[in-house]
């Protein structure tokens, strides 16, 4: 999940290419439409991938999964790969949207740590329909000089000393995520009462929060403007260079393990072609481009044994082993319904 909001840049030639049909050859061996998150990918990936295989890539971004979905779903546009999270790919399947990948074709998938895979299961049971492509956690960023020794729980954002330092995520998921986690309960819960639990604990503490924000977080957690903050990952990386007197701890609770993944939908035109995107995707060289070029976490294991800063291939934030923690879990699709009360909720969370 592209967590930094972005502006969409279409490569050049995507859309002349889209606007004079999808069905037109190109390079070759053809061509592949992809569709993926802005800035997630190293543009020099692309082009190698081109020169190696004589496939022309035609590449189109969205900013959102609720702004791909419907374009894939009205199949306007046949896309051959796309990137979606996690909860997008279960909805994506539940729909039939998504065909079935042959693994026979992608023999560099065996560079993705089984981990990933086993992760990936709560979306995607069997895992036939996707590919691991970057990960992340979503924690609390503190400021060592700014708190009273180590954290370790969710409970530290209700904790009175901290009021007015404490920055959330405006997010219904994520926010509800913390209340839940921090009560013991699924993240992904449609239990009515478990969820009224969450909502009035949120409620309680809105007094402490400086702000609900998304990009936000990152910036003035280095610039020393609050002690805590919710933040993914990916974040918690890039902000640990700014300002050394932050440190990033997964809560005790448990937490959300977010996943995107690779997918082929099921009208996709050129599928061996997409096939072949994907394997090239997951070879070790081609990983650690995109991991350096995006900055989050890659699931490709040979990828992270050739990260030459030690202190970044050794990182616990940036490759945590999943197993040592408990509770871990990744956002589901709930159905319009189960969309609905949450968002309710949260608008009482937000204008009480």
């Amino acid at each position: 999940m592209k967590k930094i909001s972005c502006s969409i840049l279409i490569v050049s030639t995507v859309l002349s290419a889209l606007l004079t049909g999808c069905g037109s050859s190109g390079g070759e061996n053809g061509e592949v439409i992809v569709y993926n998150w802005g800035e997630y990918i190293d543009p020099e990936t692309i082009s190698m991938f081109e020169e190696e295989t004589g496939i022309k890539v035609i590449y189109d971004e969205f900013e959102t999964n609720e702004i791909m979905y419907p374009k894939v779903e009205a199949g306007a546009t046949a896309y051959d790969v796309i990137c979606p999270s996690d909860y997008m790919i279960q909805k994506m399947i539940d729909n039939d949207l998504l065909a079935e990948i042959n693994f026979d074709n992608i023999p560099n998938m065996k560079n993705i740590g089984q981990q990933y895979f086993d992760q990936s299961k709560e979306f995607d049971p069997e895992n036939k329909y996707s590919v691991p492509y970057c990960f992340g956690t979503v924690g609390i960023l503190y400021n060592k000089t700014m708190v009273d020794g180590p954290i370790d729980s969710w409970s530290v954002l209700w904790d009175e000393k901290y009021a007015d330092n404490i920055l959330m995520q405006d997010s219904v998921r994520d926010a509800f995520m913390v209340s839940l986690k921090l009560n013991k309960y699924s993240m992904n819960t449609l239990n009515e009462n478990e969820l009224e639990i969450a909502k009035n604990a949120l409620i309680e503490q809105k007094p402490l929060v400086q702000a609900y924000v998304i990009d936000q977080v990152r910036d003035k957690m280095i610039g020393g403007e609050a002690a805590l903050g919710v933040i993914y990952s990916g974040e918690a990386i890039y902000t640990q260079r700014e300002n050394t007197d932050l440190e990033y701890v997964i809560p005790k609770e448990g937490t959300n393990v977010w996943i995107d993944s690779w997918v082929i939908p099921k009208n996709a035109p050129n599928k061996e072609n997409a096939e072949a995107f994907i394997n090239f995707m997951c070879r070790a060289d081609i990983a650690l481009m995109n991991f350096e070029y995006i900055t989050y976490s890659t699931p490709n294991t040979a990828a992270q044994a050739l990260i030459e800063d030690e202190d970044i291939r050794n990182s616990k934030i940036a490759f945590p082993d999943l197993s040592q923690y408990e509770n871990l879990e990744t956002f589901q699709y709930l159905g319009a319904e189960g969309d609905e009360l949450y968002n309710n909720l949260w608008k009482e969370v937000k204008s009480d």
